[in-house]
């Protein structure tokens, strides 16, 4: 089966009736109503003039519409889904990259990206959830079957099936094409390893615009014919919750999240104890080895832990179930294509052992990047697609990862370019030198930071953020930024990315403790109102007014709940980019203050 279009057809002859995707509410569509959704979506698509390796850009917010929706259009066409929570200038920069023949997103949607298809001339398809007649299943507005009379045009193995973009070196993202035959072996390589069947339940909590959520919780799951759980994301309050209702025999996650749902575990013990858990699932970040120990002890079953990435359509390599060995400190053997260690200069394959950068080829492997001739060269050494990320192989297969060859920045499972975020912020008006670096910490692997030259004094860091945010993700912004006299330069006086952490005072920062604020209490009602929402939306107990979001669990998505609490509770409108930079209690009192007065 190297077709979604196959996978559905095979599931839906063998278990029609049995439930694919489950929404938090419990109601489910089966493996007959999903081939159905995506033969109608091909008409659909079809009639609008969308045809196979056609881009289309898919805008929807996580859970069982965007599930059913991405098996649909990917069925025909080249699905390309993009983070919602995108600002205007980002979606901007993807779809003029992308060129997609339409725009999907959820009739009724607010999202800014309707906005800036227009402004393109990108038709917008307005998808309307049918709720009663299952999960994620759904219309498509001004489309009927009438329009439709030629023979429906079904992707084929070698058509590209998924585009995601991934950060390079450089500040452009590289498109990433994945065909129907790449993404299909790397699901069948993830159902081989983690041996799931029509008995697995997937709780997802994984983004479903990222690789990981995609192929190894959705996309495996049902070429094993098992059941999705489609929650809106991750949301570390609720995940017991859905543990105990759902009882699910497996979760993916990247390291972020089992760090918060180890914070939480206490709170839970009767949840813990019944839980349904197999096996738990890490990958898209190095997950140390300490947290891997506490997971295994508070569910009592196995971590597995995995090597992915965008390019190899997810799964590189894994830790295998026991009664195979599970190696604390390695991402496991080869699980799907083959991996080999090359010398530095290529193309000498090393030995066992000897540390050098690691390498794959197999049929999950993309071919190339689209439209980047020069990453490409630069990419791909006699067959074998070169990864950036440095380790070696020991005696028994099992790889293990020692460093960056390229200066990518891993935060929590995101890929981002310090390069990127240096050009946004060298274009505000302000700035006369910036370079973004990364600084190790416990919770993310790496978390970032930029250290800028300002031209006078009345430039904040404040102002640097929110200036950063009108055009970067939420995880992009820096953490902090820090305001210089004069940036560190290196012997031949060029800026250097690399060790300026440690040039700025902060070397040996594991835990990201020199950037944690020490606890301040709240000093006047609007802090404490304040205060008493992040603690409710966090979870968290005596959180300091000049703590930072991020140091205290907080990520973009909860970032929307604050905006939410605050504008409903102080009967205000701000802007979400304003409450995300300014990442304090503190700073979010002194705009709640600013924006009351100025009614």
């Amino acid at each position: 089966m190297t077709t979604i279009q196959n996978i559905l057809e095979s599931q839906s002859l063998q278990r029609p009736n049995h439930s694919a995707i489950i929404d938090i509410e419990g109601k489910s569509s089966s493996y007959r109503q999903l081939l159905q959704q995506a033969q109608y979506t091909q008409a659909a698509l079809n009639a609008r003039g969308i045809e196979r390796n056609d881009p289309v850009a898919v805008i929807l917010p996580n859970g069982p519409l965007m599930a059913v929706a991405f098996l649909s259009v990917a069925s025909c066409a080249a699905s390309a889904p993009l983070n919602p929570a995108f600002p205007a200038a980002e979606f901007k920069f993807y779809l003029e990259d992308l060129k997609p023949k339409a725009v999907i997103i959820e009739s009724g949607s607010t999202n800014v990206v309707k906005d800036v298809a227009h402004r393109l001339s990108i038709p917008v398809i307005h998808l309307e959830p049918k709720e009663d007649n299952g999960s994620g299943l759904f219309s498509i507005a001004g489309y009927s079957e009438q329009m439709h009379s030629k023979p429906i045009n079904v992707s084929k193995p070698s058509d590209v099936a998924l585009i995601l973009h991934t950060s390079g070196t450089t500040a452009r993202p590289k498109m990433v094409p994945l065909t129907q035959k790449n993404l299909c072996t790397s699901a069948e390589n993830i159902r081989q390893t983690l041996n799931l069947t029509t008995k697995d339940r997937c709780l997802n909590i994984m983004p479903l615009f990222h690789i990981h959520g995609l192929i190894a919780a959705l996309l495996a799951t049902v070429k094993a014919g098992g059941s999705l759980v489609c929650t809106p994301g991750f949301y570390a309050p609720r995940f017991f919750e859905w543990l105990n209702h759902f009882q699910p025999t497996w979760y993916t996650a990247v390291p972020t999240m089992h760090q918060a749902i180890l914070n939480r575990a206490h709170e839970n013990p009767g949840l813990v104890q019944n839980s349904s858990l197999r096996f738990v699932r890490s990958s898209s970040a190095s997950l140390p080895p300490i947290i891997m120990k506490s997971i295994e002890a508070i569910f009592g079953v196995p971590v597995i832990e995995a090597y992915g990435m965008t390019e190899a359509a997810h799964q590189m390599a894994s830790n295998p179930l026991p009664p195979g060995i599970r190696k604390p400190g390695s991402v496991g053997l080869s699980a799907g294509p083959e991996i080999a260690i090359m010398h530095e200069d290529g193309p000498t394959l090393l030995s066992q052992n000897q540390t050098g950068e690691v390498v794959i080829r197999g049929d999950n492997v993309t071919l190339g990047y689209l439209n980047n001739r020069e990453a490409n060269q630069a990419s791909f050494v006699d067959g074998w697609f070169r990864t950036g990320d440095q380790g070696y192989l020991d005696s028994n297969g099992y790889l293990f990862l020692t460093g960056r060859l390229k200066e990518l920045i891993n935060r929590g499972g995101e890929k981002i370019s310090p390069r990127e975020v240096d050009e946004v912020l060298l274009n505000h008006p302000g700035v006369k030198q910036a370079v973004t670096f990364s600084v190790l910490d416990e919770v993310l692997g790496e978390d970032i930071l930029a250290a800028v030259v300002v031209e006078d004094q009345t430039t904040t860091e404040i102002d640097l953020k929110r200036f950063a945010a009108a055009s970067l993700a939420p995880h992009k912004v820096p953490s902090r930024i820090f305001l210089l006299d004069e940036l560190p330069k290196g012997p031949t006086g060029k800026l250097q990315r690399i060790g300026l952490a440690e040039k700025l005072g902060l070397s040996g920062v594991v835990s990201a403790t020199e950037l944690k604020a020490p606890y301040k209490p709240p000093r006047n009602d609007i802090e404490t109102r304040i205060c008493e929402i992040w603690e409710n939306i966090l979870d968290k107990k005596q959180i300091g007014i000049s703590q930072q979001f991020r140091e205290v669990g907080g990520d973009s998505m909860l970032a929307t709940l604050i905006h939410q609490e605050l504008e409903n509770l102080f009967g205000i409108q701000i802007a979400l980019i304003d409450v995300y930079a300014a990442g304090t209690i503190e700073s979010q009192a002194h705009l709640v203050t600013k924006t009351l007065a100025n009614r």
